[in-house]
């Protein structure tokens, strides 16, 4: 998400016209649902994908014509056998898709652009809304508790915006809002193999992840050049723990049963959504039996999983247990609870 505009604001200020596709309504089986979007110029598709094959294929030619004529759009592909629409696909449902004009050096975009990347900075959970109209000039914004409303936008109530997308009307207009960042950080506690495999999976995903590690040649850039951040600390008292929120992830990948245990007491004196911890089943057990020795109850145990990841995939490299890992964390994030 933050690189689709960065590259939309760096295309606009060289002066491209450009069109923002996004999928504002699905059902059935579609190759990608609500929220999935790319950028195109008028040479093709520059970044993100609506799901490939031909809704994607229609979509791109769609949108340089779109470029072409300066003008926005909605279509509706129906994907099923025989239908108008028929784009001979396997899987069956309707999608539609918004195709957003937008004109090079348009200094509100490019505003709007440099507001969007300032709240990845931020870490503030934000929408963008977007007038689903024919017009170039519909009105589109941010939306966030800090912000308010940004950009070409009237104020409206905000029970309109509720999950991650929805579409709805305002004095007879039709908009489209997208939650686009997600405000909470992922804490990695440990430095080694599998949270170097982990931390570029989870940006890539939008995670904002901040590496934790006591040794100084762990702590490193290089090792973690897509982290948010890197603390040297230690993991005896880490500070840090005072600032996680509700909507924080805490991951503990450390080097031996004693600092995971360390670090998890901490974690469970905070608010975290997510607590897991990487080990055996004979680990898990060994280190909650020290934990309730500390005063800890089952209830609070049962705020951690452990052990971490998706279990039926059989992750045994660094590698893989870092999917495994960003695999449950999807699922979380996407409300779907601990999936294991």
């Amino acid at each position: 998400m933050k690189r689709l505009f960065t590259e939309m604001k760096n295309r606009l200020e060289k002066g491209e016209d450009l069109v923002f596709v996004s999928v504002v309504a699905s059902s059935g089986s579609t190759p990608r649902g609500a929220g999935a979007r790319m950028l195109v110029g008028r040479e093709g598709r520059i970044y993100g994908t609506i799901g490939g094959g031909m809704v994607e294929h229609r979509s791109i030619a769609l949108a340089i014509e779109a470029v072409q004529t300066q003008s926005s759009l909605m279509k509706k592909f129906t994907l099923k056998k025989n239908e108008v629409e028929d784009l001979g696909m396997v899987c069956g449902g309707d999608v539609t898709i918004y195709f957003r004009f937008m004109r090079g050096g348009d200094a509100s975009m490019i505003s709007l652009c440099n507001t969007v990347l300032e709240q990845f900075k931020e870490q503030k959970t934000t929408w963008l809304i977007t007038e689903l109209t024919d017009s170039s000039e519909g009105e589109i914004g941010l939306y966030s508790e800090k912000l308010g409303f940004f950009g070409k936008l009237e104020p409206y109530a905000t029970e309109n915006i509720s999950g991650q997308s929805c579409v709805f009307e305002n004095k007879g207009r039709k908009y489209y809002a997208e939650q686009l960042l997600t405000a909470g950080y992922v804490y990695v506690f440990g430095g080694g193999h599998v949270s170097q495999e982990l931390v570029p999976v989870l940006s890539h995903l939008d995670f904002r992840c901040i590496v934790f590690e006591d040794r100084p040649e762990f702590a490193t850039r290089e090792l973690f050049p897509e982290a948010y951040d890197i603390k040297l600390v230690d993991l005896e008292n880490v500070r840090e723990m005072e600032q996680v929120s509700s909507t924080d992830y805490i991951v503990v990948l450390t080097r031996g049963h004693r600092f995971d245990q360390i670090i998890e007491e901490q974690a469970l004196r905070t608010p975290a959504a997510y607590i897991g911890v990487i080990g055996s089943s004979h680990k898990k057990a060994a280190v909650e039996k020290n934990i309730m020795e500390h005063g800890f109850t089952r209830e609070d145990l049962d705020r951690v999983t452990a052990p971490i990841g998706l279990m039926n995939i059989k992750a045994e490299t660094p590698a893989e247990i870092a999917i495994s890992i960003a695999g449950q964390l999807i699922a979380f994030r996407a409300g779907a609870g601990i999936v294991s």
